[in-house]
């Protein structure tokens, strides 16, 4: 069974193709990583523009198998999703009070009933705790005994027409959706393991065209928000200083750039007519990362300005950052200055993939991958949740039937 990942980004499209074997193992087959097209903040702009991107992706991973555009799990970004608390109640149905799958099928359901205008729609339920009989804090209620059981969850809505626009994309690319995911809880998903979303922890993940957010505590997500804002606004600040082109822009911020101009000397000089024949200047490289960190304090405010609103100022295990944006030099000392919080790179745990060459992992070890990968284990953990429940019904019915 093959399970994919696509990562549809405002500057790049990157994809995974995985396979899960019958022991439900996943080994890593192939990355991609090809020029976007039609996207604008983490939404589709120009669906036909986009369309074409998808499909150029497509040609490439039918040339493995055509399995692999049947299970195709899709991030939804942009500032339209949006993120809001319900509450479910239930009575437990059997005559014994036992709490069975059924009864936590119910209650999710009942917290879904919200208020909702008609061009939204519900793209996750997260549970944060169950409730039996007044009892808090539960994670799985499965045999417990009560006749009222509750829960607390976390509604993620969009626009609809926005995601309609990425289904509509893969389907008539070629392939299949097996599920959307909200950017900052696929990133989150890869970077993140449980000791940091019990202690409490904010993952940002920084992309071209926005910047994600998501907080955990006590392993549970405290909020998750998507700013239009990211890595693509330092090459446009850089591209109208410098007046020269997008591309050349981005050549100086990758090849040059760093987030704390005091670390730079301001004696150290960019030939420009070396990267682009029209522009004859020099530029001091200080000047350059003065642009960078502007923007880059700009985005940490905001941040900030959402962990104060939230009150999760102090964090245990701090920021964790990733993202292509991520990778710019200085960045780590930048986010712990403007955020006052510890703050590393995002990991990924190998152990979650095998793959046929160690070059395929050192790719997806890279932080821009962080997305891409978050889906992979976003959708296997939904096909482990599906087994689960396959696994339990098989045993309801054993109990029923002679």
């Amino acid at each position: 069974m093959y399970l994919t990942a696509v990562d549809l980004g405002s500057s790049q499209i990157k994809a995974l193709v995985t396979v899960l074997d019958k022991e439900n193992r996943l080994t890593l087959v192939e990355v991609f990583k090809l020029p976007s097209r039609g996207m604008r903040k983490g939404e589709i702009a120009d669906f036909n523009e986009a369309l074409k991107a998808v499909s150029s992706l497509f040609i490439e991973i039918r040339k493995i198998s055509k399995g692999a555009l049947k299970n195709i799990f899709v991030n939804v970004g942009g500032k339209n999703v949006r993120l809001q608390g319900s509450r479910g109640i239930v009575a437990v149905s059997r005559a014994d009070n036992e709490i069975y799958q059924e009864d936590i099928d119910r209650v999710i359901k009942a917290s879904q009933a919200i208020n909702l205008s008609d061009n939204r729609m519900i793209l996750h339920t997260v549970v944060s705790e169950f409730i039996v009989n007044g009892m808090d804090q539960i994670q799985n209620p499965i045999g417990m005994v009560g006749n009222r059981l509750e829960v607390n969850s976390l509604i993620v809505d969009a626009f609809s027409p926005i995601v309609n626009d990425v289904n509509n994309c893969v389907d008539s690319a070629g392939g299949s959706v097996g599920g959307l995911v909200f950017n900052p809880l696929a990133s989150s998903r890869a970077v993140l393991n449980k000791v940091h979303r019990e202690l409490g922890v904010a993952m940002i993940d920084i992309g071209f065209g926005t910047t994600s957010l998501a907080v955990f505590e006590e392993d549970k997500l405290i909020q998750a928000k998507v700013f239009p804002v990211g890595a693509g606004n330092i090459t446009n600040d850089l591209a109208i200083q410098l007046k020269s082109s997008i591309d050349v822009a981005e050549k100086i911020k990758i090849s040059f750039g760093h987030a704390e101009a005091s670390e730079v000397s301001s004696k150290d000089k960019i030939d420009l007519s070396e990267l682009d024949p029209d522009l004859k200047s020099e530029i001091s490289r200080r000047y350059i990362s003065e642009i960078i960190e502007a923007r880059l304090a700009e985005i940490f405010e905001m941040v900030n300005n959402e962990l104060k609103s939230i009150g999760k100022t102090k964090l245990p295990a701090g920021i964790i950052l990733c993202g292509g944006g991520s990778k710019i030099p200085g960045i780590i000392d930048l986010a712990r200055h403007e955020l006052k919080l510890p703050v590393h790179f995002g990991v990924l745990d190998q152990s979650n993939f095998s793959a046929a060459s160690a070059d395929l992992i050192s790719r997806i070890e890279d932080p821009e991958f962080s997305l891409a990968a978050g889906l992979i284990l976003w959708g296997y953990d939904q096909i482990a949740k599906e087994e689960t429940k396959k696994g339990k019904v098989a045993k309801l019915l054993k109990y029923f039937l002679p």
